[in-house]
């Protein structure tokens, strides 16, 4: 199995389970841990908690999820979530998790605080700005400073492979016009006559928390696409309603 470790993203390989990691925020791991599974590796939560010093029973996740911008706060165990794509905590031994195959996960962690979140952004959530919502919830509720906020990109579907219609090339530039030169980011696709485009996703969620005013330098993207990988991580463009689902996890420590 190729190793997908780059500047930012460390591959992780033991026994029974195998996950990527950031190395930025690996910075701070006697407080918080994160995973991002690789195929296969998402059906053992077991092996998954054990290899990173969590318990399991501090599992919460979304037991369906949207497309929506709707962000929730996790203040115990036993809460039960349906519709959203955001999940925030403040609280230890509490694991937040969400499903991916191609949409963007977004972690946030503010080290001062000591506050986590995990967002969905699907191109739906990133049209809705999910990621500013979560990023303003975290600022009102938990009195988190702009400043202290680290938020890593996860793998997605990159540029490359997201293709889309006029129609939806339409919705991205009602949207985001205010940005200013978006021609970087939606791309007309050559040598066809039908009007096919690709699309940066990664790029405008970067510029939507930079627009928060979040440090560009605390923004870390994986660089990992879905779909170029799909024999490791699992792509809904690369197989259709064959793909599993990735795991994004992330976990304030109890110790």
């Amino acid at each position: 199995m190729q190793d997908l470790s780059n500047e930012t993203m460390v591959h992780v390989k033991k026994e029974k389970v195998q996950y990527l990691q950031f190395r930025a925020l690996l910075e701070y791991q006697d407080k918080v841990q994160h995973a991002y599974t690789i195929k296969k590796s998402e059906q053992n939560y077991a092996a998954l908690y054990q290899a990173l010093d969590l318990k399991l029973e501090g599992l919460r996740q979304i037991e369906q999820q949207a497309h929506s911008n709707r962000v929730e706060i996790v203040e115990e165990k036993e809460q039960i979530y349906t519709n959203i794509d955001g999940l925030l905590t403040n609280q230890k031994g509490i694991s937040l998790i969400l499903r991916f195959a191609d949409c963007t996960p977004i972690l946030f962690y503010d080290p001062k605080k000591n506050v986590i979140g995990n967002i969905h952004s699907g191109w739906r959530g990133t049209v809705q700005k999910i990621a500013q919502k979560g990023a303003i919830q975290l600022l009102k509720k938990y009195d988190c400073k702009v400043e202290n906020l680290l938020c890593f990109l996860g793998p997605c579907i990159a540029q490359c492979h997201f293709e889309v219609g006029k129609e939806v090339k339409e919705i991205f530039e009602a949207t985001f016009s205010y940005l200013g030169n978006l021609e970087p980011i939606i791309k007309r696709k050559e040598e066809t006559e039908e009007e096919k485009y690709f699309i940066d996703t990664t790029a405008i969620n970067r510029k939507l928390l930079e627009e928060m005013g979040i440090l560009p330098k605390h923004i870390i993207q994986s660089n990992i696409c879905t779909v170029c990988h799909a024999e490791q991580l699992h792509s809904y463009r690369a197989q259709k309603e064959k793909a599993g689902r990735n795991i994004a996890l992330i976990a304030l420590k109890e110790k």
